[in-house]
């Protein structure tokens, strides 16, 4: 709904009302302007370029449950979409603005609501910040083991939001396998919650039908979600291989036996260029990193195990030295001046399949980006960063160093290359991605996905919020 003179100013008065004046904020600063797109290639490129940006009526902050509320219940009567924000660290054009609207920035949602240290179950609002979260629950002798890349900018929320992962959910799993359960306010301002726990036998988990649905069915206001002790020991290693396979099958063998170390990490030669050669580590070739973590008597012999995998399909022990500069540099080749960012062109076409898969989902991604794109000089690199007893996932990445300056053609290609090496996914019973989310980015390739379950997921998505004002363009789900 575009809203304009006074229906504009009644509109705002209302929003005042509910979240106070000083929390409805004009969009007219280039801070502000920001909360209009996320980290999302094509937005921040789009925005670089001094292209036109779809940017919202206000932003509103609300602090408490009872303010999403009531905001919530605005916007539905108005019809104005709604965009739930966190700290915009996403990839995939989830948090930005498609059709005006609302930001709603949960950031002021930043508290601690409650540490069961029996239970080891932490309650908190959303809008926490991870590495203040993590601080502070380290300080108790506790870790919220996710730890991803985007720790220092994203909120709690968000970590469920997109289904997330961090380093270590080879062994403690990614966000959605930790939440014990949600409050969602609804796009009508009705408060509900899901069941106090995820495991039971009483009808289907309402839970992850929020986790991951990116602000397209609610907005995320409470969360219960699992501890871990701190372990008392973490032991590192890196293993040099002859070749990706080789590393593959090695991963392979550790986790259909069970092992589950905290960490698997392997890169590629290209991977291991950029990565780890970049935050100043002596390292070429495929190399795997391993953590090992836990009590220090089973993490030895755990680790033991593990190596004697690793050295039984052709691998080296580099020692522990190298292991341990990963942990320590980790979060550096994402940030500045190592993460890429514009004018380079990239994507992350990361995915997902089954062990029986994986080998020829590689080759064939990485000879369609460099041969099919080959007068762009387009790089393919990738690390296999999550693990899991049926299958690992492929954190891929393309690269251009020299796109075209036309901001359209830029638009086109980079679009074109996303869904060639999305299809090649889809062909090789890999999904669209795996936890960095849909956004706007992928949505027009989910009913490829879903097939005619995407009707079931539509019709779900159009009883729960009937007017279509959350998030709308995401997911696939458009507007109506």
């Amino acid at each position: 709904m575009n809203l304009k003179g006074y229906a504009r100013e009644m509109f705002r008065s209302e929003l005042e009302d509910a979240a106070g004046p000083e929390n409805v904020v004009d969009v007219v600063n280039d801070a502000q302007k920001d909360l209009a797109i996320d980290q999302y290639w094509l937005t921040y490129m789009w925005k670089q370029k001094n292209e036109e940006l779809p940017m919202p009526c206000f932003i509103v902050r609300p602090e408490t449950t009872e303010e999403v509320s009531k905001v919530m219940r605005i916007c539905n009567t108005y019809k104005v979409p709604v965009v739930p924000r966190g700290g915009g660290s996403g990839t995939q054009g989830g948090a930005a603005t498609m059709y005006g609207g609302i930001v709603l920035d949960v950031t002021r949602m930043d508290k601690i609501i409650n540490i069961d240290e029996e239970s080891l179950v932490l309650t908190a609002q959303p809008g926490i910040n991870g590495r203040v979260l993590e601080n502070k629950l380290n300080k108790h002798g506790f870790m919220l083991a996710h730890y991803p890349s985007s720790v220092d900018m994203a909120t709690l929320g968000g970590y469920l939001a997109a289904r997330g992962s961090g380093v270590m959910s080879t062994k403690y799993g990614k966000a959605e396998d930790m939440v014990l359960s949600v409050e969602v306010v609804l796009p009508d301002g009705k408060v509900v919650e899901t069941l106090p726990v995820p495991n039971h036998a009483s009808g289907p988990g309402l839970l992850q039908l929020f986790v991951g649905s990116e602000g397209t069915l609610g907005v995320i206001t409470k969360i219960r979600i699992r501890l871990d002790p701190l372990p008392e020991a973490r032991l590192f290693r890196m293993i040099k291989f002859n070749e990706i396979h080789d590393g593959i099958e090695a991963g392979r063998q550790i986790m259909i036996n069970r092992l589950n170390p905290a960490v698997i990490r392997l890169y590629d030669p290209g991977s291991t260029k950029k990565s780890l050669k970049g935050t100043g580590m002596d390292a070429d070739g495929v190399n795997m990193v391993l953590m090992v973590d836990g009590f220090k008597g089973i993490a030895n012999e755990q680790m033991k195990k593990v190596l004697e995998i690793c050295l039984e399909n052709g691998g080296t022990d580099l020692g522990e030295e190298p292991g341990l500069y990963w942990w320590n540099t980790r979060y550096d080749f994402y940030r500045p001046p190592l993460q890429p960012s514009y004018p380079l062109l990239y994507g992350t076409v990361e995915t997902i399949t089954t062990y029986d898969k994986i080998h020829k989902l590689y080759d064939e991604k990485k000879r369609l980006v460099e041969e099919k794109y080959k007068e762009y000089n387009a790089e393919y690199m990738a690390h296999f960063s999550h693990w899991y007893p049926w299958g690992t996932m492929i954190y891929d990445r393309f690269y251009i160093a020299k796109p075209p300056e036309d901001s359209r053609e830029l638009f086109r290609l980079h679009n074109q290359i996303w869904a060639d090496c999305s299809r090649v996914n889809l062909e090789n019973g890999a999904l669209l991605n795996e936890h960095h989310g849909i956004g706007f980015k992928l949505g027009y390739l989910m009913p490829e996905l879903y097939g005619d379950m995407f009707d079931v997921l539509l019709n779900i998505k159009k009883g729960i919020d009937p007017k279509g004002i959350m998030n709308p363009g995401k997911l696939g789900f458009g507007i109506w």
